[in-house]
């Protein structure tokens, strides 16, 4: 092919389609020129690709091309609009659609904690080997309560929070293998248990509950959130249903996406507790108190706002512009 000769034909219709992609606005004759031209365009560069690719003229084609498809398709940008889509819709619906997972998690792992405090409470030997006597004194009488004011509020909650936010990232990254998950929560509400019959048993139960309720109901039930998608992302490529396990997992996994950014967000909110509220002079009342609105108003935004969002078709997953193409289930 002579390629001087194909530009001299063609180029006319290159600089057209340059300078539509380039217009702020176009009239719908306009339009439809542009998307005409990105097609003659489109295969013009093919042909030069084939028979003649001239790095230059290939990388002047493809150029144009993208600011022709991006005129033609719109541009998007994040906004603040976008920010709170994702927390009136997405998030809450994302929540609500995955409620079965996560509420038996919590529930299944409740009584963990409490079959292990009272386990613990009946073989008090097991700490007694693990722990010196002075070292029991030393945490039932002090260490336990000093944790939540050795630091400054500030730099402990923030501490609190990045933790807290990996050990949920963590159940979700890990969900895939599902095993994983039920190791690092069953250590932590194993944890709780212990450390409940150890305080129980020396009859400091008040302080233990009056130091773990104000941020331990909020903070727990969003470990107990990403544990239950966790699983549930594992179970969407064991038995991904009328999908195929592609995009059963990629549509799964988009929502344990957008539930862990979520997360991070309740997160902070119960380390700020445990870092404000937890460790302050107020009476034991009225932090438990704050503790039980913040996990009121969480379930009230899950089963009222996350209801409603899924009522009106939200899934939970990113919009359809976004999610790309999913190959069709051949029907058997």
């Amino acid at each position: 092919m002579d390629l001087d000769a194909y530009l001299m034909v063609h180029q006319p219709q290159w600089r057209r389609l340059e300078e539509l992609a380039s217009r702020r606005r176009l009239s719908g004759a306009e339009a439809d020129e542009l998307l005409d031209l990105y097609q003659r365009v489109s295969t013009h560069l093919s042909v030069v690709r084939s028979a003649s690719p001239d790095p230059s003229v290939v990388t002047y084609l493809s150029s144009v091309l993208a600011r022709a498809r991006v005129a033609a398709a719109g541009g998007r940008s994040s906004t603040w609009s976008d920010l709170l889509a994702f927390f009136t819709r997405t998030f809450p619906a994302a929540l609500y659609r995955t409620r079965w997972w996560w509420g038996t998690t919590a529930l299944l792992s409740v009584l963990l904690a409490t079959a292990t405090a009272w386990w613990g409470l009946s073989h008090p030997e097991v700490w007694e080997s693990q722990m010196t006597p002075a070292e029991i004194e030393a945490y039932v009488g002090t260490d336990f309560e000093n944790y939540y004011s050795e630091f400054p509020h500030g730099e402990f909650g923030t501490l609190v929070w990045l933790n807290n936010a990996r050990v949920a990232a963590l159940c979700i990254a890990l969900g895939v293998l599902g095993l994983p998950v039920l190791w690092i929560l069953g250590q932590n509400v194993v944890n709780v248990g212990v450390a409940a019959a150890l305080m129980i048993d020396h009859d400091r139960g008040a302080l233990f509950f009056g130091l773990i309720l104000p941020h331990g109901l909020l903070e727990l039930t969003a470990v107990f959130v990403a544990a239950g998608v966790g699983l549930r992302l594992f179970w969407s490529w064991v038995e991904p249903g009328a999908r195929s396990r592609l995009d059963s997992f990629a549509a799964e996994g988009r929502t344990a996406i957008a539930i862990s950014l979520g997360l991070v967000a309740v997160l902070l909110v119960s380390g700020f507790i445990e870092g404000f509220v937890t460790p302050s002079g107020l009476p034991t009342w009225a932090r438990i108190a704050i503790g039980v609105v913040a996990e009121v108003l969480f379930l009230l935004y899950v089963f009222v706002a996350g209801r409603i969002a899924v009522e009106e078709g939200v899934t939970g997953d990113v919009l359809t512009r976004d999610a790309g193409d999913t190959a069709p289930v051949t029907a058997t």
